[in-house]
């Protein structure tokens, strides 16, 4: 297949025929899956269910991140027709790559929300194959990570962030982006000693144990500096890769409810990202693009981009480890 074939090929969420390989059909039109993936409900044989769980009741100040889903899936259709650069391989060809479609909730309810999404992410682990979701507020993680530490133990999480979302909140019943990774480690689904926050920016009284590289770590000790502290620190634990847009700086990602100066820049995220390969990643999300707060989509474009990277991630011990 080949560009060529935009002027016969169309739909591909819907008329591709197996899940493998690449896709040649105009960016600008077609059926917006992401990374024109299949949409299917079928996960039989597939190594990496995308998903979008288009919630936004928990946000500090913008509202939109119900948005952030469909917008990343659009944005995504740029990055179709290579295979994604700097990594050695073409994930799409290695392995069995689906979008599962979105988490189907009742707006009005949501108190149910928490324990319809856990549900959701169990179901797609007890088919054998990891979770990449498209957010939707941060508060996703928590009800996520339920699911991922009842199939493997108290998970490692791998964080980007301009907040360290621990802020102390004991009652379980509030749904809240600030403080569900204070609430995860209180119920023991991360393990905080082999956790890493990373991009850090906003005081927090308590970090709960956690590792913190704030942003201007980053910034002055550079990337693989960073990289390799991250390392360090997960060992060989198994890791759930939790991205917030607003570890970007506002300059590269100003769609996001909670944005915060003195960032990461993309090529520093793109960076540590790619260099991150090899370690046990067993699921990710990202989280908090408000597409209504960004008209260029720049902000999509680099969530997309990081959605990418955590498929890249998720294959890179599947094909063998480094090229």
């Amino acid at each position: 297949m080949g560009l060529e074939d935009a002027s016969s090929t169309v739909d591909e969420a819907f008329t591709r025929k197996d899940n493998r390989g690449l896709s040649f059909e105009n960016t600008f039109g077609g059926a917006t899956s992401f990374l024109r993936r299949r949409y299917t409900k079928d996960l039989a044989g597939v190594d990496i269910a995308v998903t979008g769980v288009p919630f936004d009741q928990a946000v500090t100040n913008r509202t939109g991140t119900r948005l952030g889903p469909r917008a990343i899936r659009e944005a995504s259709a740029l990055q179709t027709a290579d295979a994604p650069y700097g990594w050695g391989y073409d994930p799409m060809e290695v392995m069995n790559i689906v979008d599962y479609g979105d988490l189907a909730f009742d707006y009005a309810m949501v108190p149910e929300f928490p324990g319809l999404l856990t549900r959701h992410i169990k179901g797609i682990l007890d088919a054998g194959a990891a979770s990449v979701v498209l957010g939707g507020d941060h508060y996703i993680s928590y009800p996520i990570l339920k699911a991922y530490a009842d199939k493997y133990g108290p998970m490692a999480l791998l964080h980007f962030d301009a907040h360290t979302d621990t802020w102390q909140d004991d009652n379980y019943e509030r749904i809240d982006h600030g403080t569900m990774f204070y609430k995860a480690i209180k119920q023991g689904l991360i393990d905080p000693a082999r956790s890493v926050q990373v991009g850090i920016r906003t005081t927090v009284p308590d970090t709960m144990g956690m590792n913190i590289i704030d942003a201007r770590e980053v910034h002055e000790g550079g990337t693989s500096a960073a990289v390799e502290k991250i390392k360090d620190i997960l060992g060989g634990a198994p890791v759930y890769l939790s991205f917030d847009i607003d570890a970007l700086d506002p300059a590269y990602a100003p769609g996001t409810g909670t944005p915060v100066w003195g960032g990461l820049t993309s090529a520093q995220a793109s960076i540590m990202l790619r260099d991150l390969a090899g370690i046990d990643l067993k699921g990710g999300d990202i989280v908090e693009v408000s597409p209504p707060f960004d008209t260029t989509g720049a902000t999509a474009i680099a969530g997309a981009h990081v959605a990418t990277a955590i498929i890249c991630l998720l294959g890179w011990n599947a094909r063998g480890g480094a090229a």
